[in-house]
């Protein structure tokens, strides 16, 4: 039985020197944060190597008069959170368990919530990073030293790389004053045309909600829900554009302060272990027939959509089978909608027929190869999870 050996460095230098080490011995390595990622991705292959950040920790500089904070890659999110409340600042992300997640980890996973709506996602937040790479360098891009490693833009390179380019070491984010007040409402509709016409309303004005989400249990069972943040008057006016959008459509709304403690299960589609979620990425006008069709297919469990941006998950359950069609089905709809898609999660007993990243024709699939060898000739950091083997 072959053993592997957990790392778990200090900081950025000792990190590179184990890559080298790791590199120059052709030993396999795993890079980890708090796993709440790990269902991401490709087979978890067995490593000779678990490279844990969580050892990495702590915020390294926190400059309230310039909305920036630099932090060292294993720090919460929750960490992260307390250290900016207490300056009465936030940082606009929240991605899936958030209440674990490492800060490298979101960066890595490329990892968002709802709050991509207003406030961007993980590369709008980001403005530096401190990488360890194969080759023992530790490297350096925007933020606080702005300088990029063979004309490369690392901190884009890195955003979703899923540790198999390096590990991140080190972050420096935007952060933003604590919005003054926050509320919602929610409205029903018995058709996917209607809740999306009532989110397009909102989408295409000025008010710009921090959330616009529509939730789809079955046929005849939609819901929109609006979270609107920033000062007082924004927020009204937020509500009353989205009220008459509701209207518009057909439906009628109702106010929901606990709009971001609803939203918050949405973000982590219960199907880890006895279903299947995939993830697909939309023009918006395509989102309608889109969700029709996931919601005709047999197994469907939820939809859940974050109807500014066009990104879409659906759960289903069923038998192998039933999982097996009906992730296919659902790759192939939002291909003929102009977008893209590929399976989030997956049973560990079903990896191996849903592929994550679908056919091996990816978009820009040769650019990943070529990147891919040049920062990790050898081929040591996470074997099998990106799309490039």
């Amino acid at each position: 039985m072959t053993t592997v050996d957990t790392l778990r460095p200090a900081d950025a230098e000792t990190c590179a020197r184990s890559l080298a080490d790791a590199s120059g011995a052709r030993r396999t390595v795993r890079v980890r944060g708090s796993g709440t990622k790990d269902y991401l991705g490709g087979e978890l292959a067995p490593t000779d190597i678990v490279l844990e950040t969580t050892a990495m920790r702590g915020v390294v500089a926190h400059v309230p008069a310039d909305l920036t904070v630099t932090v060292a890659a294993g720090t919460t999110l929750v960490e992260l959170r307390q250290t900016l409340a207490a300056a009465g600042q936030v940082l606009a992300l929240d991605p899936p368990h958030g209440d674990r997640a490492t800060i490298g980890g979101v960066v890595a996973a490329n990892s968002t919530g709802f709050l991509r709506a207003r406030y961007g996602g993980v590369r709008d937040q980001l403005i530096g990073t401190t990488l360890a790479l194969a080759d023992g360098t530790v490297a350096h891009a925007g933020g606080r030293v702005v300088k990029n490693v063979a004309g490369y833009d690392l901190n884009k390179l890195f955003i979703g790389s899923l540790g198999t380019l390096g590990v991140i070491v080190e972050c420096t984010l935007k952060v933003l004053p604590r919005p003054a007040a926050s509320a919602g409402l929610r409205a029903r509709f018995a058709r996917a045309a209607d809740a999306f016409r009532a989110a397009d309303g909102v989408a295409s004005t000025s008010a710009r909600p921090a959330s616009l989400v529509v939730d789809a249990t079955g046929r005849g069972a939609l819901e929109l829900l609006v979270l609107a943040e920033g000062g007082a008057p924004a927020v009204r006016r937020t509500l009353e554009i989205a009220a008459t959008s509701v209207r518009a459509s057909g439906s009628a709304s109702e106010p929901d302060d606990a709009i971001a403690d609803a939203l918050a299960p949405l973000r982590e589609l219960p199907a880890a272990s006895d279903g299947v979620v995939v993830r697909a990425s939309l023009p918006p006008a395509a989102q309608p027939a889109f969700a029709d069709t996931a919601m005709r297919l047999e197994g469907f469990a939820r939809l859940v959509a974050d109807a500014a941006t066009g990104t879409v998950r659906v759960a289903l359950r069923g038998d192998d089978d039933v999982l097996v069609l009906g992730a296919d089905a659902i790759v192939a709809a939002a291909r003929v909608c102009g977008g893209t898609a590929h399976a989030e999660r997956r049973p560990d007993s079903l990896r191996r027929r849903i592929a994550a990243w679908g056919d091996g024709d990816m978009p820009g699939l040769f650019l990943m190869r070529r990147l891919k060898e040049s920062f990790d000739p050898n081929g040591i950091l996470e074997p099998a999870r990106g799309p490039v083997r």
